[in-house]
């Protein structure tokens, strides 16, 4: 049961906690969906539930949801201002920062500087780093990591309604028959959302998934349209022309409110766009392509869902405006269960959207056309308005690899691993004359190159508002006070902008403050109609009050003096200047970059189940770092098997940008052709593991969002001559010096580190050398020359300190019975013999992946559950726990039941 949360007015709600505290309504800080959390402190670690009375979530969470409590410790974090490594003062830092960039705008303009910002940030955050960039610095040059994952959907936007709106809600995902997941892997990517769909499925709701890859989303549904990559405009065009040819297309609503048809219509006729020919080109069965058209022109209520799969391309924009097309000419739009419903990948993408975070944009959904530009200048008292957009994020960082940028502030995000071709950025950055770095962690592959670090503060001591993906403001309030030196970022900022002279546009004391302005310049000059109205307005909560902040309750933008709006459109009018919506023609191309001789495969990046970004925060809770504990591959085994590539085994994955070391998943539910890599990893976890090194830069050309769906590539096998692994109570790294795969899995009282290499005996021995020194000096060891083997155990008093294994030949054991060692406080007789002998004493050790990492349920056992007779996911649950939690892990589950129904019958086939 969820305790009732504290009552406003300086309780622990507005921020506080510790021993005995009450819960408080806050919100997860991680993917779009924007669940609401109940979560009670209890020292620096807390209880974490979901809110069951948040209108996003209804009390579920996700895996990674449900594990925040395990990520709010000080392990790891920044918590002192540093200047080239040493520890210095507040003043000291942010007058060093602020004479900097105000010398080299001085003397090189103010482009010569930049923001890079991450959707990470709350609202208030994003507002004071936008207003100082853009209006009194004078420079279009912030953009924010939501480049990366939804900036094709905002440019779409854009053209289609006039502004970036999103005009579908939630409620629209329960009431549709129909839904179409477009590049959308929500079992994985927005699990709380997913587990809505499925109990809307029970009353027959239908599901098409469009990816090339058999997802677990993909798994379950009605109909799986497995298309070739980047094909996704020639089968949405392809979708329209059929829609015309049934006469499905709403002419009423299109005459009323829909401009462009005829022009969209007579691109679609430049093109063979027969089932037949359309199929062909998809490279999807052409019974199921027409079981898709049929269903689409026969389902009013349809709701379309597109994310990273159709965003992350350079035809991004393309892709979301024939998803928009469709839409606007069924008019299925402002009405409940039909929209195009994209669906955002960050906590606050679209309070950065909002508040001008992008560099594209001014605050406020406004352009820099003159009289935006004037408004925005007038509103803020703005010495100098920034002319014109800046640098999007790719292009930032080329501008401070050539030098056009000199001082660069990144915010709350780790650029080093998540933009593409990384190694280029990494130089860049290297190579700038000052980087300035705000985070909550002191290491990140970013810091690295920092010569000012800024302490944030982390989720559970941050205090503000995100938006979610269906425009819901919801408060995310501290649990804790501010650890060691940390500060919230928007009073960096505000710091930073009052040494820089401009201390009066800075003034704010409270988060309460920077909100109440950002909601006037929402409403500021904001008419009734075209062309000075905009949809994005938050008046009535202009003159919020300190303590109706604090109590703000979850509200859905445009907010009215009733409340919120559910959806837009309802009444047909757009944002554009005749309040018509605006049909794009769209062209169906090829990908930027074709496969060849040399590189035949598609590299495809994406992210798992339980992880989140770069592991800055999901890598400190062990249990989401079980269902992918390591940097893999997933390939076909027809491509696998002529390469020599070979389940479980390392393997090089190469591009014209790089290359990784990663373990070879082979998986029929990867599209032949096609491989793909989680982007997760970084070099405190798998220095050769990165994906994004490979990833090459191309980049729609209106939207600036890199292609991160497609980079031709190549595999092989490692080939290593030997392997290890080694378990210590704290991280290290990679001993320098040494060419080795290493990988780091955090586990719940040690750390876990894979390696392997391709050298000889002198390279173990100097691993080893690295590995045990200063270790304790009770040693236990055995050696297995035969199998270029040695075992190594060092217990400091009763304690296990550190475990060494290593073999060129042999078989490795399983590590799990090793990890728990590290949590007993006194090791038996019994348990250091086991550690000689490479197996725990007693019966067999569970092995296999686990499937649920909310109960650490592995596969092994869920198969012995269904053996036994377990039948259904509810009889599993009740077998084994897996599924009862967040049911992220459900899809999995069920995967397996259908494998074990099936095997009979493949065994009688056989026989």
């Amino acid at each position: 049961m969820v305790p009732p949360p504290c009552n406003g007015g300086g309780g622990p709600r507005s921020g506080g906690g510790g021993a005995g505290a009450c819960a408080i309504l806050t919100a997860c800080p991680y993917c779009g969906v924007g669940c609401g959390v109940s979560a009670t402190p209890e020292g620096r670690a807390a209880t974490v539930q979901g809110d069951p009375d948040h209108p996003a979530n209804h009390g579920r969470l996700c895996s990674k949801g449900s594990a925040l409590g395990a990520t709010t410790g000080l392990q790891g974090r920044l918590l002192y201002p540093e200047i080239h490594g040493r520890r210095a003062t507040w003043t000291e830092a942010t007058a060093l920062v602020a004479r900097r960039f105000s010398e080299t705008i001085a003397r090189h303009g103010p482009d010569s500087v930049g923001f890079y910002v991450s959707g990470q940030l709350l609202t208030e955050d994003y507002y004071a780093a936008n207003k100082l960039m853009k209006g009194f610095i004078g420079s279009g040059n912030i953009d924010t990591n939501s480049r990366l994952c939804m900036a094709s959907a905002v440019v779409a936007h854009k053209l289609a309604f006039g502004a970036d709106l999103v005009p579908g809600c939630y409620e629209d995902l329960d009431l549709a028959d129909l839904v179409v997941f477009s590049g959308h892997n929500a079992a994985w990517t927005h699990p709380v959302l997913f587990r809505r769909l499925e109990a809307a499925r029970v009353r027959g709701q239908r599901h098409v998934v469009i990816d090339p890859r058999r997802t677990d989303t993909a798994e379950g549904a009605d109909l799986h349209l497995a298309l070739a990559p980047q094909t996704d405009v020639r089968l949405w065009n392809g979708l329209l022309a059929d829609l015309i040819r049934r006469g499905a297309v709403d002419r009423g609503y299109v005459a009323a409110h829909v401009a462009g048809f005829a022009e969209v219509e007579a691109e679609l006729a430049r093109a063979d766009q027969s089932p037949g020919a359309v199929a062909a080109d998809c490279g999807v069965p052409l019974a199921d392509l027409e079981a898709f058209f049929r269903l689409f022109a026969e389902t009013p209520r349809t709701v379309s869902l597109f994310s990273m799969g159709a965003n992350q391309s350079a035809q991004g924009v393309a892709k979301g405006s024939a998803i928009l097309n469709v839409h606007l000419a069924t008019g299925r739009i402002g009405k409940p269960g039909a929209c195009p419903f994209s669906i955002t990948g960050q906590p606050n993408a679209m309070g950065g959207r909002e508040t001008g975070g992008m560099a594209t944009t001014l605050a406020g959904h406004m352009d820099f056309d003159e009289a935006s530009r004037a408004r925005v200048q007038r509103f803020w008292g703005a010495p100098r308005m920034a002319a014109g957009p800046g640098l999007k994020a790719v292009d930032m960082f080329e501008a401070v690899a050539d030098g056009r940028i000199k001082a660069l502030w990144v915010m709350a995000t780790n650029p080093a691993v998540s933009l593409p071709d990384a190694t280029r950025v990494r130089e860049a950055m290297a190579a700038c004359p000052f980087v300035v770095v705000s985070d909550c962690m002191a290491e990140t592959d970013t810091l690295k190159f920092a010569h000012v670090k800024l302490p944030a503060l982390a989720w559970g001591e941050k205090d503000g508002t995100v938006t979610n993906s269906e425009r819901r403001i919801t408060r995310q309030r501290r649990l804790f006070a501010p650890p060691g030196e940390a500060r919230a970022d928007w009073r960096i900022v505000a710091d930073v902008a009052r040494g820089m002279g401009f201390g009066d546009g800075f003034g704010w004391r409270a988060p309460a403050q920077v909100f109440r302005e950002w909601a006037r310049l929402s409403a500021y000059e904001n008419g009734l109609e075209a062309p000075t109205r905009r949809v994005l307005n938050l008046g009535p909560l202009s003159g919020i009050t300190l303590d109706a902040y604090d109590a703000l309750e979850p509200v859905q933008w445009p907010v009215t003096a009733g409340g919120g709006t559910a959806r837009l459109f309802a009444d047909g009018r757009f944002q554009t200047p005749d309040g018509r919506a605006q049909m794009v023609p769209v062209a169906a191309r090829g990908p930027a970059q074709a496969t060849d001789a040399a590189f035949p495969l598609a590299l495809n990046t994406g992210r798992v189940r339980d992880h989140w970004h770069t592991l800055t925060r999901t890598g400190l809770a062990a249990d989401l770092c079980r269902h992918a504990p390591e940097p893999y591959v997933e390939i076909h085994p027809d491509d696998a098997g002529p390469l020599g590539v070979a389940e479980g085994r390392l393997t090089r994955v190469q591009t014209t940008q790089g290359e990784a070391v990663v373990v070879a998943k082979l998986s029929d539910r990867q599209r032949p052709g096609s491989i793909f890599m989680p982007l997760h990893w970084s070099e405190a976890y798998a220095p050769a593991g990165r994906a994004n090194p490979l990833v090459a830069k191309s980049r729609d050309a209106r939207s600036g969002q890199p292609e991160f769906k497609h980079t031709p590539a190549r595999v092989r096998p490692y080939r290593e001559t030997w392997r290890g692994f080694f378990l210590a109570r704290e991280a290290w790294s990679a001993p320098k010096g040494l060419d080795l795969v290493w990988r780091r899995i955090p586990q719940g009282a040690c750390q876990l580190h894979e390696f392997a290499g391709r050298g000889d005996q002198a390279e173990r021995d100097a691993l080893r050398k690295a590995l045990v020194r200063g270790a304790a000096p009770d040693a236990l060891r055995f050696e297995d020359p035969a199998a270029g083997g040695v075992r190594e155990a060092f217990v400091d008093g009763h304690r296990l300190d550190r475990v060494l294994f290593l073999t060129a030949t042999g078989r490795l054991p399983p590590r799990d019975w090793l990890a728990e060692m590290f949590g007993s406080d006194a090791l038996g007789a019994e348990d250091r013999a086991a550690l000689l002998i490479g197996r725990p004493a007693g019966g067999a050790v569970e092995t296999g992946p686990v499937v649920c990492a909310c109960r650490n349920v592995r596969a092994s056992l869920i198969a012995s559950a269904i053996a036994g007779g377990a039948a259904s996911l509810e009889a599993v649950g009740a077998a084994t726990t897996a599924g009862t939690v967040c049911g992220s892990c459900r899809p999995e589950i069920t995967r397996l039941l259908a494998a074990a129904a099936a095997a009979p019958k493949e065994v009688l086939h056989a026989a």
